[in-house]
């Protein structure tokens, strides 16, 4: 073999390079007068026969290698113009535009396989085959490759029906391909795809030559003009409510036979248009008996109202921050006989006070004389009996209402009360509502309390009409709210938040607070905007004083009061709206919720208890997509024994 390689190489003028395992004798003929590239082309059919391949470089050097070896070796790169021939070794890239190649790969690798040296590879997202081996088996497998994807060419034809309904005749035509190929086993290239075209009531049918006209023939035999003048159908919902829809589906028949009496638009049917539309709610079904134009012209109707609609989830974030700081000092004096002074700005009245002192002293009752015996010895002194208690009453009532440091003093007729009071108030309240509803539908939310109110009342000199009549409100966090989805990711709002709380008594009923706003927006889905804010300060300053002697410097605060009161508030309100069209995104919010209410009590349970058993602390399941059903009756009874069976075998 070496020898034989080395002739070559001296006739053709090309380096040799020969790899150590080339061995073997090397037995040829030839009769005929050969040219330089049929002398070369005969030399690689030999080494082919022999199990080796010639590679020639492109620096007029042949290197000489075993079949296997070929495989990896740089290989010219071929094409259509310049295939290459014979037993030279090449690679090809071959494009696939109509069959997928992961279909073609197991029968050419195969043939690559068998052909000795040649191997095939595949690239999915290009759909290309790439092999290498000689000439005449890649160029062989190439012409395969491009017969079998001819066969894979698709063309389109429309087929326009007169009187059946397109949508009905896909659902007709597609359930008897699915039976058809599930039965057979039909390759998914020759089942033709058809779609309807609902605008123009036509069939758009696609597929290979034969199985397009066995579709066209089915559809001309099937659009025929029913016997009868008119036709029922029944449709069942999907989404919408039968009883919605009724009145839609009425108001476009109406519509309908109207343009065809004023000639807007062809008559299609017959002259008498008796169209029947009614709702069965138990089923959720509409019920039409009409002509066939007339049910394909309300059906398209049907199919384009009864789609899922999209739901919104609204977050509302409402924010408060109060501060308040006051400081309140003031003097009051009394004597006995000259008079007093009293502020209401700040201490308690003094003349209150001296009264509610006085209340609460004891009342002496009657005296009782000392006894003396004959002789004028003092035998029991005098007492007094029947004391009445004070009452202390009013005393109690004025003290309850003192803040801060209180302090009096009674000296002989002179009385004084010194009153100092700092207070320092700071709120934070976060709320943070949600709710869910469908599209153009409004939803409420309130977390609080219904306060009764008098509405009535009557009082007159006979007691004719005792009662009072009272209404109840509705107090705390209110939320209302209705959503409309448009084409694109925004989301129209139209919102009603409320924000109340109760102050307390007034002179006449009840006080309550009250913020609220009303307001139409535009929000994106996922983001957050800012509904409204308030932002206030209040600055107050409350002096009285005793004319004159409230004037005089530092000696003035004796006959003085003074009151100062900051308040601010901070009040913020946002909102996030999200739209929910599929049900995989409401129960990925879903399980969100509740995966962090299971968290806060799995929180509180590792907190723990003082004074009770941790046991007691609720916890909500894992988190299950499916569901669980209850166990049957014979399961129950196995549960109860194996039960009883371990308590006995704990005692």
């Amino acid at each position: 073999m070496t020898e034989f390689i080395n002739i070559v190489g001296k006739n053709l003028k090309k380096t040799m390079i020969v790899d150590p395992n080339v061995k073997g004798k090397v037995n040829v003929r030839s009769y005929d007068l050969l040219s330089e590239q049929q002398y070369y082309h005969f030399f690689l059919n030999v080494l082919e026969v022999y199990g080796y391949s010639a590679i020639e470089m492109d620096n007029n050097i042949v290197k000489i290698v075993r079949n296997k070896q070929a495989k990896s070796a740089a290989t010219p790169l071929v094409d259509d113009d310049n295939p290459g021939i014979g037993d030279e070794m090449v690679t090809r890239v071959v494009e696939v535009k109509n069959v997928t190649v992961r279909e073609l790969s197991p029968l050419l690798r195969q043939m690559s396989d068998q052909a000795g040296g040649g191997t095939a590879v595949h690239y999915e997202p290009a759909n290309v085959f790439i092999m290498t081996g000689t000439a005449a088996v890649v160029n062989r497998l190439a012409d395969i490759i491009k017969r079998v994807d001819r066969a894979g060419d698709r063309f389109e034809e429309i087929i326009k029906l007169k009187h059946a309904s397109a949508s009905e005749m896909v659902r007709i035509i597609e359930k008897l391909n699915q039976s058809g190929q599930a039965k057979a086993g039909t390759p998914d290239f020759l089942v033709p795809k058809i779609v309807a075209d609902e605008r123009t009531n036509s069939v758009i049918v696609s597929g290979e030559k034969q199985a397009r006209e066995r579709v066209v023939k089915l559809i001309n035999r099937l659009d025929k003009e029913l016997e009868t003048n008119g036709n029922t159908r029944v449709y069942y919902l999907k989404y919408s409510k039968a009883e919605d829809l009724v009145e839609v589906l009425t108001g476009v028949s109406e519509s309908i036979e109207a343009e065809e009496q004023t000639g807007a638009v062809p008559k299609r049917g017959k002259n008498n248009r008796n169209v029947s539309i009614n709702a069965h709610a138990e089923t959720n079904t509409i019920v039409i008996t009409a002509q066939p134009d007339m049910l394909r012209s309300l059906e398209a109707v049907i199919h384009k109202l009864d789609v899922r609609r999209a739901q919104v989830l609204v977050e509302a974030i409402i924010v408060e921050v109060f501060e308040s700081d006051g400081v309140n000092l003031g003097v009051q004096w009394y004597h006995e006989d000259v008079g007093f002074t009293q502020f209401n700005n700040g201490p308690i009245p003094i003349a209150g006070a001296a009264a509610g002192v006085e209340a609460a002293r004891t009342k002496k009752g009657d005296f009782v004389p000392a006894e003396y015996n004959s002789d004028g010895r003092k035998i029991k002194d005098g007492f007094y009996q029947n004391d009445v208690k004070g009452d202390y009453t009013l005393l109690a009532e004025l003290l309850g209402s003192v803040n801060g440091m209180l302090t009096g003093v009674i000296r002989n007729d002179w009385g004084a009360i010194v009153q100092a009071v700092s207070s320092d108030t700071n709120s934070n309240i976060l709320a943070t509502p949600s709710i869910t509803t469908l599209d153009n539908e409004e939803a409420t939310f309130l977390v609080g309390q219904e306060v009764p109110v008098i509405t009535g009342s009557t009082k007159s000199s006979n007691n004719s009409s005792p009662f009072q009549t009272i209404d109840r409100k509705e107090v705390g966090i209110k939320l209302k709210v209705t959503p409309q989805v448009n084409e694109g990711t925004g989301v129209m709002l139209t919102i009603e938040q409320e924000v109340s709380s109760v102050t307390g008594a007034t002179g006449v009923d009840i006080g309550i607070n009250k913020r609220e706003i009303k307001t139409s927006v535009m929000a994106d889905n996922g983001a957050t905007v800012i509904l409204g804010g308030l932002i206030d300060e209040d600055v107050q300053e409350s002096e009285q004083k005793v004319p004159l002697l409230g004037d005089i410097p530092i000696l003035g605060h004796l006959f003085k009061s003074t009151s100062n009161t900051k308040r601010k508030r901070n009040l913020m309100v946002f909102l996030k709206p999200t739209i929910i069209r599929d049900g995989q995104v409401m129960n990925q919010i879903s399980k969100e919720k509740y995966n962090y209410i299971r968290a806060e009590e799995i929180k509180k349970q590792e907190q723990g208890l003082e004074l009770m058993s941790d046991e007691k602390l609720p916890l909500l399941p894992k988190w299950n997509d499916e569901l669980t059903l209850p166990p049957s009756f014979e399961d129950y009874l196995k549960e109860k024994d194996s039960s009883k069976a371990k308590k006995a075998e704990d005692k």
